[in-house]
């Protein structure tokens, strides 16, 4: 096979890049007064505007031609037929098929996974009507008050990220909190402000095996029990999970139960029994909603020709300007208080997915990929490093996340926070020449010397990419089209790059090391390791020790 950078399409998009590097976004706009209706686009109550992006029809066209040349529309086809995409592992990646809301069969080893799909679901809505209407009691009698999800990567962030963001539909009953910290500052501070007798406990784990996870659990466990006075805590545990023997041997009873399954990875499992915590506090019917716009983009993404596909578009966008313009990093400004964990969640689904360096069938990659995701909620980034992305030497595109009806609707402050953001992408775009900063400091009368000087300080280069994504309002049908869409955005850089998205062997490495320094932290005669470590594991030893001499 061709390495990536060597095929013909990936050389016209080089050329082409050489061609149009000095040009400017302004001058495009001011020769094509439609750009912005030629380069955006609104799906499922979102509205992508592009028309901010060095790129002309061109661009686009040639970055269409790489998609296919790496058999994008095969790959696509092989996701919603559940084929083994994930190589390393044999598996299908069908977390798709956890949200499809038509009729059809979906098969993994000629087994159709639908029937276990629904009948999950209809468990999760029988369970969700028993805690609402407060007939879900604890073991003392009283009804259930409190959820707390015990959980880590794609069992805590998926969950969190959904459960803040539709926060205005939940349950007045029901509050809902999150635990993955292993530092017991964090579970102190959760049992602070929960009720034993009141709450129950969420336990997410697809191995039941994970350290943090478990240990969490079994300290919640130990402390349930001390509160409780019995050893019978059954109503006050669920668990989701793929292996259920391991969650029987902790004590829940089968029925309490919830499957994960191996062709879903935990970043994509959100859309399973994983998103009990949301639907707990939406109610079953909103949460259908929330997987029926996933399905929606699903169904977008699979039909609509590249050119108008919201996915496809901004993944060649992300290639175009990684590969090409040598961009490392990838901001997430949503300005909505309500996605404060969105780019959180898409830390993990981006990161963990196409942070690689071995192409599909091993051999090492020489292009990069997986860019580094970050950001923050749009205001507080305005006091922070946006001037970094207007005035910094990296080049950083950015998404910007914007929606129209805010349910609070106080006074003129949902004017104030979409003005801040159009405002932002319009100073990255415009910015500010030397000499529109020396005549703008002279018109408040400082002399030649002083704005000159001044003048050099102020200029912004301009010229920054930026997409728009303005959605309608937060509701579960639109949230759940945004985050299938960013899904189907990294699923499709992963196929053009031809690595696998659905592995994440980078973290076992960490996991395999810690047990053997965890045992050091006793040991009379500590391992050998490197001169760091070891000189790290012994000043813990004498912290340790003075702590408890203490």
């Amino acid at each position: 096979m061709t390495p990536l950078n060597q095929l013909e399409e990936w050389q016209a998009l080089r050329a082409h890049q050489k061609a149009l590097e000095h040009q400017t976004m302004l001058t495009w706009f001011a020769e094509n007064p439609s750009r912005f209706t030629q380069f955006s686009l609104e799906v499922s109550g979102i509205l992508l505007d592009y028309s901010k992006n060095r790129i002309t029809s061109e661009t686009l066209s040639l970055l269409s031609n790489l998609a296919h040349a790496v058999k994008l529309p095969e790959r696509i086809q092989d996701l919603f037929a559940g084929n083994p995409l994930n190589l390393t592992e044999n598996r299908p990646a069908l977390h798709t098929a956890l949200r499809n809301r038509s009729h059809e069969a979906v098969y993994v080893n000629g087994e159709n996974v639908m029937p276990d799909i629904q009948a999950t679901l209809h468990r999760m809505q029988q369970l969700t009507e028993l805690v609402r209407s407060q007939q879900w009691l604890g073991v003392t009698g009283k009804p259930i008050t409190d959820i707390v999800n015990i959980g880590i990567g794609g069992s805590h962030l998926g969950p969190e990220m959904a459960v803040h963001a539709l926060s205005h539909f939940g349950s007045e009953n029901l509050r809902c909190h999150f635990i993955s910290n292993i530092d017991s500052v964090h579970l102190q501070d959760i049992f602070k402000q929960v009720n034993p007798e009141t709450t129950l406990f969420i336990v997410s784990s697809k191995s039941f095996t994970t350290l943090e996870t478990m240990t969490n659990a079994q300290t919640v466990r130990a402390w349930l029990q001390q509160s409780l006075g019995t050893t019978n805590l059954n109503p006050h545990f669920i668990a989701i999970t793929s292996a259920p023997n391991k969650a029987a041997e902790f004590g829940i009873p089968a029925e309490q139960i919830f499957p994960m399954w191996d062709w879903v990875g935990g970043r994509y499992s959100v859309w399973s029994a994983i998103g009990l915590p949301l639907a707990l506090m939406i109610g079953m019917d909103r949460f259908i909603e929330f997987l029926e716009g996933a399905h929606e983009m699903d169904e977008h993404f699979k039909q609509a020709e590249f050119s108008a596909n919201m996915p496809v578009i901004m993944a060649l966008l992300g290639i175009w300007y990684i590969n090409f313009f040598e961009a490392k990093s990838h901001a997430i400004v949503p300005y909505a208080h309500q996605l404060h964990y969105f780019r959180s969640h898409l830390q993990q689904l981006d990161m963990e997915s196409n942070g690689k360096s071995a192409a599909l069938h091993g051999a090492a990659i020489d292009y990069t990929t997986g860019p580094v995701i970050w950001g923050e909620n749009g205001c507080n980034g305005q006091h922070a490093f946006h001037q970094l992305l207007h005035q910094g030497q990296h080049f950083i595109p950015v998404d910007f996340i914007l929606v129209g009806k805010n349910r609070s609707n106080i006074g003129d402050h949902q004017d104030i926070l979409i003005a801040s953001a159009l405002s932002q992408a319009q100073a990255l775009l415009h910015g500010k020449t030397p000499q529109q900063a020396l005549e703008e400091l002279k018109s408040n009368n400082l002399s030649d010397a002083e704005a000159s000087f001044l003048a050099a300080h102020k200029f912004i280069p301009g010229n920054r990419p930026s997409n728009v994504l303005f959605m309608n309002e937060i509701t579960p049908h639109n949230l759940g089209a945004l985050l299938a869409l960013y899904e189907h955005k990294i699923f499709v850089q992963g196929v053009i790059w031809n690595i696998n998205s659905f592995d994440q062997w980078g973290v076992e490495l960490g996991k395999q090391l810690l047990p053997q320094i965890l045992q050091d932290f006793t040991a009379l005669q500590p391992t050998q390791h490197d001169a760091s470590t070891s000189g790290l594991i012994q000043h813990y030893k004498k912290l340790k020790e003075t702590t408890d001499s203490h």
